[in-house]
Parts: structure tokens; sequence; C-alpha cells
């Protein structure tokens, strides 16, 4: 009997690039997760808006929805450029770019600059993502190495969530310790402000990191031609790009439309009343680590079962029902719950849903060629993700204001339940469209 063949073993290269890449994903994480901890304060003390209010909730809903919709924007040609002028060099100045926004954002006067910066951190980090899967597909010919290690790789995101969960209630703790900046203590400045620091240690390490074998070898062909949108809807990939956009958007909408409302549920928690804000923001940062350590464990499980999934469809299917399930538990009484069944809820739902998109970065390289590829995925992840997902955001801070309930916390929680419930039910629908890939080595 004969025995398969056992993977080969990482060159130097490819332990640089997937460190690099790993790293990566972890500090775009720190800023993407930035916000649910601070929005509250935020729009409290820079805005001096009153939560349960229509005007607060209109901006909170703004603030998920717009940075994000203008990074999936320009994202999207953050996909073409890394198609065009290489993986490696897009994301080294995007790092530059959203780290240098997010320090920017810490020193901002007003609302409407606060918001602005946001968007210019996000169009950063959604060019950096994009050409990261795509460079990181690139480099492993092996086709069970190169599912476990974009796997790996994405797993790494969860070490953003806890970075920022630690950061932020470190700056909660020893805030009045720490040198003011524009003349106050606020913890939420702090933590933006520090997002600029990983981003200049990855500026250092990725120029010395190999670009794609594969986008090199696309450049110098003859027939190559410029990378255009318009080529992703071809008779031959328009159905992967219709399905894959649609779905991406509502795996999207599972954080956006609810695990992200939760930093302002939980001050509405039976246990939580009366309590001192202090206590409330340490209470949030630790049902924060809890979804983050849900988060790790989700990409963690599904770097182990992608390589033996049957059909990509019943591995999606796998993730969505039974986050239906866990986010109609968890959302649609949590504040007639206890902290300690929201926490285990919040790991779970936390759980499926990075599952989830660790599916879409693993998925969308195998079905574009070198050529597209990074256009490609930016098209679902960001059109879908971006921008049609995120709007999630809006649809739940607005029925927020129109929904029956008790008190803020109560109506937002019910609205977060009923987004992301509709959600995994269109999701798993639509999973059945899903094109399986051809082979099991990238398309050339």
């Amino acid at each position: 009997m004969n025995r398969p063949a056992r993977p080969p073993s990482l060159s130097r290269a490819q332990w640089l690039v997937a460190v690099v890449a790993g790293l990566g994903f972890a500090f775009s994480q720190y800023e993407i997760l930035v916000a649910p901890l601070i929005v509250r304060p935020v729009l409290t003390g820079l805005g001096g808006l009153q939560p349960g209010t229509s005007v607060y909730n209109t901006w909170a809903g703004l603030l998920f929805f717009l940075p994000a919709a203008t990074g999936g924007a320009v994202g999207l040609l953050g996909g073409t450029l890394a198609d065009r002028f290489g993986r490696r060099r897009v994301l080294v100045w995007s790092i530059v770019f959203y780290g240098g926004a997010s320090l920017a954002a810490a020193y901002c006067t007003s609302l409407v600059a606060f918001l602005l910066w946001r968007c210019v951190t996000w169009v950063g980090v959604c060019v950096e993502y994009v050409a990261a899967i795509a460079w990181v597909a690139e480099l492993f010919e092996d086709p069970h190495q190169r599912e476990r290690v974009l796997g790996l790789t994405q797993a790494c995101i969860g070490i953003g969530g806890f970075l920022v969960t630690g950061v932020y209630y470190g700056a909660v703790t020893f805030a009045e310790q720490l040198p003011p900046i524009l003349g106050t203590h606020d913890a939420w400045r702090y933590t933006l402000a520090l997002g600029i620091v990983p981003a200049l240690t990855l500026v250092i390490v990725r120029p010395f990191a190999p670009e794609s074998p594969l986008w090199l070898a696309r450049l110098g062909s003859a027939g190559t031609r410029r990378p255009r949108v318009a080529s992703l809807f071809a008779p031959d990939i328009r159905r992967t790009t219709i399905a894959a956009t649609l779905l991406v958007a509502c795996c999207y909408a599972l954080p956006y439309g609810a695990i992200q409302q939760t930093p302002r549920i939980v001050p509405g928690l039976a246990e939580l009343r009366g309590a001192s804000p202090r206590h409330v923001e340490q209470t949030v940062t630790t049902v924060q680590l809890v979804q983050e350590l849900g988060g790790l464990s989700g990409r963690l499980l599904f770097s182990f079962l992608v390589v033996g999934a049957v059909t990509r469809q019943r591995l999606l299917r796998g993730f969505l029902v039974p986050a239906a399930l866990a986010f109609a538990w968890l959302y649609f009484s949590a504040t007639s719950r206890t902290l300690g069944q929201v926490v285990a809820g919040v790991f779970v739902a936390s759980l499926l849903f990075n599952a989830l998109l660790s599916f879409w970065g693993n998925y969308l390289p195998r079905m574009y060629p070198t050529r597209l590829r990074a256009t490609g995925e930016s098209f679902a992840m960001n059109v879908g993700g971006r921008i049609m997902g995120t709007s999630a955001a809006l649809m739940t801070t607005q029925l927020a204001s129109v929904i029956p309930g008790a008190g803020p916390a109560v109506t937002l929680s019910r609205a977060a339940g009923l987004v992301s419930v509709v959600a995994c039910v269109i999701g798993t629908l639509g999973s059945f469209a899903l094109q399986e890939p051809a082979g099991a080595r990238l398309p050339d």
C-alpha cells in the first residue's frame, strides 16, 4: 500500500512570507476591531451624544459602515494594483497608509474629522488584505500545504484582536498615568495612536520578503494583459464572481450587524447596572477578549477541517447553519441573560464567523487565474464584504431606533439578532449556487 507523499518542507523564503503575512493580518485586524471598543466613548465624549437617541444610533451606524464601505470601494482598485504592480509593493504602501491614518485619528477634535481618518485607515486595511492573500496563495505549489498555510496565517488575525483588547484595557486602566493627547486622557486616543507601531515594524520587515513567483512569471509573459474588473464577468467565471460576492456579503453582515454591536449591548446587562464607568469598560474589554479567543479558535478549526472537506458547499453550510442558531440564541434576548451566558454566546458566534471568513481566504484564490487573482478576491471581499455586507451595521442601528424594547441595549440586541439570522438564512440558501474549484492547483 502506497503512503501519500509528504508535503515538502517550507523554504526560508516561504517561512518569511508566512510569518510576515500572518503579522500583517494581525495588525490590520487591530485597526478594524478598535471600532467596536471605542465607538461609544467617541460618540459620548467627542460628539457629546446620548446613547439610545436617533442621532447617536445614526452616527454609530455611519462609523461602522462608511469607513468599511470606503475601504471596500478603494480596496477594489487595490486588487487591480496588486495584479498590475506586484503583491509585495502594494502591501508595504498600504501598511504605511493605514498606520499614519490611525495616528491622525487619535488627534481628531470633531466627529467629522474622526470619520474621515477612519475611512482612510480602512482603505489601507482593505488593500493590504487582498494583496496578502494572493501573495501567500501563489508561493505554495503543494495544494495541501497551501490550504494549511492560508488557514494558519489567517488565524493570526486573532492576534490583532488580542492586541487591541489588551491595549484598550491598559489604556482604560492607566489612562491618567499616560502623557495627555490634546490635553485629555481618553483611552480611545491612546489605542488609536499605538496603531502606527506595528505598521512601522512591518514596513521594515516586508521589503526583505520575495515577490510572488507566479506574478513575476505572468509579468514576463508575452500574453499579459492589464487586469480589468469587467473580466470578472466573462462567461467562464461570471457565476463564481456573482455567487461569491453575494455570499461574502452575507458573512460580513454577521460581525457588522451583530458581533461588533456587542460592546454597546453589554452595558445594558442587569449585572452592570449601577457599576462605575471604568468597571463597565473593563467588562466590555473582557467580553472582547473572549470574542477574540472564539475568533482564533474558529480560524484554527477551519485550518484543520479545510484539508479533508468533501465539497466547498458543504463546508460553507457547515458553519452557516450553526451560526443562524447561535446568533438567534444570543442576540434575541442578550440583555436578559447573565454575563457568563453572553460571554459563552459571543465565543461561539465569533468562532463561526471567523471560520467563515477563513473559508473565503482559501476558496477565492482557487477560482481566478493569476492575472485576475487579486482583482477577483478584491471584488468579492470589498464589494461584497466591505460595501454590501457592512451595510448591516446601518440596518441594525436604524432598526434599533424603531424596534420595541425597554431601553437602548434591548432594542439594539433584538435588531442585531434579526439582521444576523436573516443573513445566515440567505447565505445558506445561496450556498447551493457556489461553484466547486476545478482542481487542487491554482488556475494559471
